[in-house]
């Protein structure tokens, strides 16, 4: 019989195939992926480590090195996102939430884009995409509210 550890590590190793992780198309080690995947099943830093006969600060330098590099990669794709979406407002600092809908609105109009957002749900979206770049009803920082030929919005702001 094998050692409970390994039986988890295969059944990480057959996920991960399963969903097609190619390390060599990926943001991503191979081993970064087994151990973020082994934590959202949550398995913890210790046996993680004991599984693969390594410690637990490795074990979360790689999770954390792991989380940072999906982060990054989201950036980047809502970067390309933003590069190619046919609406993109500049909304500044200082500017009162409840405005952002009707620039983001008057912008989709001119594009001939549809949002299907209500005024409530499009700032709603806003204000939680924009974290700390919205205190109260303001804009704290500049941001830029881009929409897809599809609709889709999304939020960029410089922290």
């Amino acid at each position: 019989m094998r050692p409970e550890g390994i039986a988890v590590i295969d059944d990480v190793a057959a996920v991960l195939e399963e969903i097609g992780f190619d390390p060599d198309d990926s943001v991503l080690t191979y081993r970064q992926a087994q151990v973020l995947a082994l934590r959202e099943r949550d398995v913890s830093q210790a046996d993680i480590a004991d599984a693969l006969g390594t410690s637990r600060a490795n074990v979360s330098s790689i999770e954390a090195s792991a989380r940072e590099n999906v982060a990054k990669a989201r950036e980047t794709v809502a970067f390309a996102e933003a590069l190619q979406a046919p609406v993109r407002v500049r909304v500044p600092e200082g500017t009162d939430l409840y405005d952002v809908p009707q620039l983001v609105y008057e912008a989709c109009d001119e594009a001939g884009v549809k949002v299907d957002h209500t005024a409530p749900d499009l700032m709603k979206v806003v204000s939680d995409a924009a974290g700390n770049a919205i205190t109260g009803r303001q804009v704290a920082a500049p941001l830029t509210v881009s929409v897809s030929a599809e609709g889709v919005v999304r939020v960029r702001h410089q922290e």
